[in-house]
């Protein structure tokens, strides 16, 4: 009976691994790179444990070798080499060459991705996009486009995109693990770095990349999420023009709607703005901006974008993000003043 609960342990354990390692998706692996970044870095990885296999397989060679060939097999004792200057020098050479072989790449692959001089150029036609990360949501401001959202990160496909990375409370960290490497965002500087998003990987995506925080945040860690839609830059420029042809918060449509807009008015537009070009200092932008709200791909980044989870959302938000902000800014709403919220919130769109 312990053998038999001791396999089923390690195939518990074995199972788990599987699970969890989150390999294989085209939208978040790191082992299936979407663009120049992460092909710079898969290489190296693949170059890295190339290097670290050799060295394994060629001592376990000779170990195995010296073990067979060379055993004891009477009373002489073996050639002694010590203060061999031949060995000494071959087995000091060749850590070193191993040395040489990955430092070259990598220090080049350094230089190239820490390449920011494009973004801080006077009349840059390079696309910036400032990232700011608050517990638990993601902003992204396009300054050259005077637009703001949140949540879901537009971006167009096959050039670079810049970005300017910032936390308003504590160390968050954005990665968007098949395009490129994290980079922190800290609360007292600026880092800056880039990402290049390949057309061909983004359609086997879905044209829909995974972003995480992957820096220990708080409670709500792990639900820190956000998502990258990927468009060729024609789409790309007519989502931004959409964006900017909303100059006032959308008027609702329907009567139920317009009840939802009226307590939205009164209960939370003192933190939610609902036009991109969002005038308040960033310091001052207390929650997601909901201009595109029914443009969305999730709600709160990680509830499946329908009426009913937003209502869950809007009901208990501690439970299923814990720890966010959001809970106890607004009065208990009634079944009917929630189906108002949710039909005038869902009516927000820019792009039909």
């Amino acid at each position: 009976m312990k053998r038999l609960a001791k396999w089923r342990l390690i195939s518990i354990f074995a199972i788990l691994s599987l699970i969890l390692s989150g390999c294989g998706e085209p939208f978040l692996s790191t082992l299936r790179p979407a663009g120049e970044v992460a092909d710079m870095q898969y290489d190296l990885m693949k170059l890295s444990t190339l290097i670290m296999v050799g060295v394994i397989l060629v001592v376990a060679v000779i170990f195995i070798l010296v073990l067979v060939k060379f055993r004891r097999k009477d009373d002489r004792i073996p050639k002694q080499v010590e203060g061999s200057h031949k060995l000494e020098i071959i087995w000091t050479v060749i850590p070193i060459l191993l040395l040489l072989l990955l430092a070259v790449p990598t220090v080049s692959a350094t230089f190239k991705l820490a390449d920011v001089s494009p973004m801080d150029k006077k009349d840059s036609d390079a696309l910036v996009i400032n990232v700011r990360s608050n517990l638990y949501w993601w902003e992204f401001e396009y300054p050259g486009q005077e637009i703001v959202t949140s949540q879901d990160l537009v971006v167009p496909t096959d050039e670079k995109v810049y970005f300017n990375l910032i936390s308003s409370d504590v160390k968050h960290s954005f990665w968007v693990p098949a395009v490129g490497g994290k980079l922190d965002t800290n609360t007292e500087n600026v880092n800056k770095f880039w990402l290049e998003f390949d057309s061909a990987k983004a359609k086997e995506a879905g044209d829909l990349f995974y972003g995480k925080c992957a820096e220990l945040c708080g409670p709500s860690h792990a639900l820190m999420d956000f998502k990258v839609k990927t468009m060729n830059r024609d789409d790309f420029d007519n989502w931004v023009a959409d964006m900017k042809d909303v100059k006032e918060p959308a008027k609702a449509e329907t009567a139920l709607a317009q009840d939802g807009q009226e307590i939205f008015n009164k209960n939370c537009i003192s933190c939610h703005a609902v036009t991109p070009a969002n005038a308040a200092p960033p310091e001052a932008r207390l929650a997601p901006n909901l201009s595109n709200f029914g443009d969305r791909s999730r709600i709160a980044g990680v509830l499946d974008h329908n009426e009913e989870e937003l209502k869950n959302w809007i009901r208990t938000p501690e439970k299923y993000k814990p720890g966010n902000l959001m809970t106890d800014k607004y009065p208990q709403l009634s079944e009917d003043e929630l189906d108002a919220l949710t039909a005038y919130l869902m009516g927000l769109k820019v792009q039909e």
